[in-house]
């Protein structure tokens, strides 16, 4: 049987690399200096160098089942998320933080059906996104709510890291909600002053975060409450 991902490999080394390589050579000899911290879903369809039309050496990025968030007091032990987040910003200075989620995530929907019985990591990694789960019976609707109120907790869990919330407070960092809309190709950014998820098409911004004008104190819930407001408008 053919090793396609050898061929894979070996396409990119002599077919590819020859075209890439000084860029390369100058990461290597300057460092690397991403301003943009990206934190999205694992899923094969969120690709966040297509969605940014950004390259090597452009985005710092981090990946993990549902663009989850953990807390900073180390109460999950050891992550990788946590230690990449602390490394972005206080070892790359990072001016920028992208949470991103998407439409159709399977990490979501575990949120209400369960996970596998051995998965026993995911099932407490999924704890991460309970609170943006609503108490009604799944429908995608509920889903892309829910989608979406993710990415508001885990900003909101952002501000728990305390570089993160210094350098936001100082004004030399910003956070971007992001909901990546799949068959649409269309990413709504968060527009905290609506409440809502504009999409980028239409959109005068990247995403404001939860924290605009200086005000780094408001809570998840109450935008929760947004979102949900502007569903009900739009029956």
């Amino acid at each position: 049987m053919p090793d396609e991902l050898l061929e894979r490999l070996r396409r990119f080394h002599d077919q590819t690399f020859p075209g890439i390589q000084d860029q390369f050579q100058d990461l290597v000899e300057r460092g690397q200096h991403p301003t943009i911290l990206f934190i999205g879903c694992s899923d094969s369809r969120l690709v966040p160098y297509l969605l940014t039309g950004t390259g090597p050496g452009d985005l710092f990025i981090v990946r993990n089942v549902g663009a989850f968030v953990p807390p900073y007091d180390g109460s999950a032990g050891y992550h990788g998320t946590a230690a990449a987040i602390e490394f972005a910003v206080l070892n790359l200075q990072v001016s920028r933080i992208v949470i991103c989620g998407h439409s159709h995530c399977g990490g979501i929907r575990a949120l209400y059906e369960g996970a596998p019985p051995h998965a026993i990591n995911l099932s407490a990694w999924l704890e991460l996104g309970r609170e943006a789960a609503l108490p009604v019976q799944v429908s995608p609707e509920a889903l892309r709510r829910t989608e979406q109120r993710a990415v508001i907790l885990q900003l909101e869990r952002l501000m728990g890291y305390p570089m993160v919330r210094e350098r936001v407070e100082q004004g030399k960092m910003v956070l971007h909600g992001w909901h990546y809309v799949i068959e649409e190709g269309e990413v709504h950014v968060f527009d905290v002053k609506s409440g809502e998820f504009v999409p980028a098409s239409t959109a005068t911004h990247s995403g404001t975060g939860p924290y605009a004008d200086g005000d780094t104190d408001n809570m998840a819930s109450p935008l929760f409450n947004e979102i949900d407001a502007s569903y009900a408008r739009r029956r």
